[in-house]
């Protein structure tokens, strides 16, 4: 059973994905001494998820940030799992999937059969409603965002998103959870698209979109003048392609969706580009080219 309460209480992790969110959130957990078990969909993930957390770690250890001991126990503590199942007695469990509210939803509804019931379900979604994911669940006051910001390992920021059903309890064990076990710096956000920093970032980003898809600007243009004139240490396009254009372009549109603001209607440009498989750094094209 699930020993679940309390600040040490959450001892076993689960992340469902291993793209850049779901990776790092493993690799943070596993840093902390966490064991964790990421499920992935396809079988070529069993073995390209642990190399690029191991990639992450040597940076680590390369950088100086961590030794070469603290990189393999962090490594000895995830397993990467391609059956959902083996989830079933994890305390926490964290959806990390790609930005597609269908898809999280069945990520939901899957966890909800096969995770302990005692267990807190968690999203790390920029955009989707908290709201909406619970009722996928028989466990609405057991599910909230948990909204990591990448690079998940030193960036020390998370939102966390009760939704209207939340048991106040399970918000106060994760918010000391993060707090206490991960060293994050947690906001709490209320449960509406975008919640606190993407609601704001985001008509930003478009509008940066928009001067170049006007050509009023180049995309050189306005990167260097938000970094030199303003002191971003990244300028909004190449936030743009770090995130990844398809990534923009979800959240926008669920920004969209909610408040029916044209601030927040993903340019053309940017559809376009997502189109095209163009979606910047992991892609190898974006507003600029990568090699």
């Amino acid at each position: 059973m699930s020993t679940n309460s309390g600040t040490g209480g959450i001892r076993r992790v689960g992340v469902v994905g291993s793209g850049t969110m779901g990776a790092g959130i493993a690799e943070l957990c596993a840093l902390r001494g966490l064991d964790v078990r990421v499920a992935v969909s396809r079988e070529s993930s069993l073995a390209s998820a642990p190399r690029r957390i191991a990639a992450s770690l040597d940076r680590g250890v390369a950088k100086g940030r961590l030794t070469a001991a603290e990189r393999d126990a962090a490594l000895d503590r995830i397993l990467v799992v391609a059956d959902p199942a083996d989830l079933a007695d994890r305390d926490l469990v964290v959806e990390a999937v790609r930005e597609d509210e269908e898809v999280k939803l069945g990520v939901f509804a899957l966890l909800d059969k096969v995770v302990e019931p005692d267990a807190v379900l968690a999203s790390t979604t920029s955009a989707v409603s908290i709201t909406r994911l619970a009722r996928a669940t028989g466990r609405p006051g057991r599910v909230i965002g948990v909204h990591f910001f990448n690079p998940v390992v030193r960036l020390p920021l998370v939102e966390l998103v009760p939704a209207l059903l939340t048991d106040g309890d399970v918000e106060r064990r994760v918010a000391s959870f993060v707090t206490d076990v991960l060293g994050k710096q947690p906001i709490r956000a209320a449960d509406r698209s975008g919640f606190v920093v993407n609601a704001l970032l985001v008509p930003y980003l478009l509008s940066a979109v928009r001067m170049v898809e006007s050509g009023f600007s180049s995309a050189e243009a306005v990167d260097r003048g938000m970094e030199l004139g303003c002191a971003h240490p990244m300028g909004p396009l190449r936030l743009c392609d770090f995130i990844g254009l398809d990534v923009v372009s979800a959240i926008a549109s669920a920004l969209y969706d909610e408040f029916k603001e044209p601030l927040y209607a993903p340019p053309p440009l940017l559809s376009r580009m997502v189109e095209s498989g163009i979606l910047g750094r992991k892609s190898g094209r974006g507003f600029y080219a990568y090699a």
